[in-house]
């Protein structure tokens, strides 16, 4: 039986991981400069709650911020957090993060305030903290553990503090729905085909 994972090393794979997380923050970079520089033309593609028309927006929301320093809160976290989930494979990363990024974008357009606008790269951010703690315990091994355990302990205290409805500047249902998506997605996407290996 053929196996259709790419032949990489260890090297490749995280060269890979990291090209594509620095062209994603990149990405949103360049949008909030574009926004910044058309008068703020790309803040209505975010989620307003409850209108069938603003279904449409839940993918570019994931993408766009409202000023430079939202972009800047959420870039050390996504490039780390993405890199370290884009290890396992950038096609099932990809899937992770669109999963993240549905699941969530649906769930604030459902339960959000009504008249607010939630746009932001921290959905995806929480669910990938979400998928990589997930992951340590779905795939049990020692290098997904040990990533788990960096991560809780590193940004643990700002994700509970991100998914406390106490803050209204903030979309905690963006927060919490994207964390649950992401332990979601850890089971959903997990290693079912691999082989044991061998001594």
């Amino acid at each position: 039986m053929t196996n259709d994972r790419p032949a990489w090393g260890g090297s490749d794979r995280a060269g890979a991981a990291a090209k594509l997380m620095l062209a994603w923050v990149a990405l949103l970079w360049a949008l909030e400069a574009v926004d910044a520089i058309t008068g703020h033309a790309l803040d209505p593609y975010g989620i307003t709650p409850r209108q069938s028309s603003e279904l449409a927006d839940v993918v570019p929301a994931a993408f766009l911020h409202f000023g430079f320093a939202h972009v800047a809160a959420n870039s050390i976290p996504l490039l780390v957090m993405g890199f370290l989930a884009a290890l396992g494979g950038i096609r099932r990363f990809l899937a992770v993060a669109l999963l993240i990024i549905v699941a969530d974008g649906l769930a604030v357009w459902l339960v959000s305030p009504a008249d607010t606008n939630t746009a932001g790269a921290s959905g995806l951010v929480f669910g990938l903290f979400g998928y990589l703690l997930g992951r340590g315990v779905v795939e049990r091994k020692p290098r997904d553990i040990a990533v788990a355990v960096l991560v809780g302990a590193v940004w643990g205290g700002a994700v509970l503090a991100g998914i406390s409805p106490t803050d209204t500047q903030v979309s905690w249902q963006a927060h919490l729905f994207g964390l649950l998506a992401g332990v979601a997605a850890a089971f959903a996407l997990r290693d079912r085909g691999r082989a044991p290996a061998r001594g």
